[in-house]
């Protein structure tokens, strides 16, 4: 009992986790996320592709509109798959980044469907113009699809999460005190 055998230290420092390469990791795109993602990188990247193929216009502002939009979704869909895929995540919380992902997901959909409509409408029709046309339509689906899925799934947790006693009642066991003095 010299020394102070009986007062041993009773917390070690905490070891940090192994470092992953370049701070990557794939577990938070589980299930149908990474392929959807993926998807919707590829379809917007073909898009972009197709219409910088396109060598000669005759109302071009249908298709300046539609490169716009196909770099920002080819960028955004990057961007959102980074976060998912780095610390990041961690940093802004799964809540945020999911909302973040949601609303950048209808935003690009949407904008991308529209700006698909728009360069069909004023296309001379060549085939890069209508390849370009098809990719737009397929990934403005592929990320409209994702905010569906993604809205029936919270849709579906929150039913299934529904408690018996919602809310901060006085009956609830939880909020009387430890010690109730009877």
């Amino acid at each position: 009992m010299e020394n102070g055998a009986v007062y041993n230290e009773t917390t070690e420092p905490q070891a940090k986790p192994p470092r992953r390469p370049f701070g990557c990791t794939l577990r938070h795109l589980r299930g149908w996320r990474l392929p959807t993602k993926a998807f919707q990188a590829i379809l917007s990247l073909l898009a972009v592709i197709f219409e910088e193929i396109v060598e000669d216009c005759i109302k071009c502002g249908g298709l300046y509109f539609f490169e716009f939009i196909s770099w920002s979704a080819f960028l955004l869909s990057l961007f959102i798959l980074c976060v998912y895929c780095t610390d990041v995540y961690e940093t802004f919380g799964e809540d945020k980044a999911q909302r973040v992902n949601f609303w950048a997901m209808s935003a690009i959909g949407v904008f991308f469907l529209i700006a698909s409509i728009v360069f069909v409408v004023t296309s001379s029709g060549s085939a890069l113009e209508n390849a370009a046309c098809a990719f737009g339509f397929l990934a403005s689906f592929a990320f409209l699809a994702e905010v569906i899925t993604e809205h029936f799934h919270s849709q579906k947790q929150n039913i299934n999460g529904h408690t018996e006693n919602p809310g901060n009642t006085q009956s609830a066991t939880e909020n009387q005190p430890l010690n109730k003095q009877s």
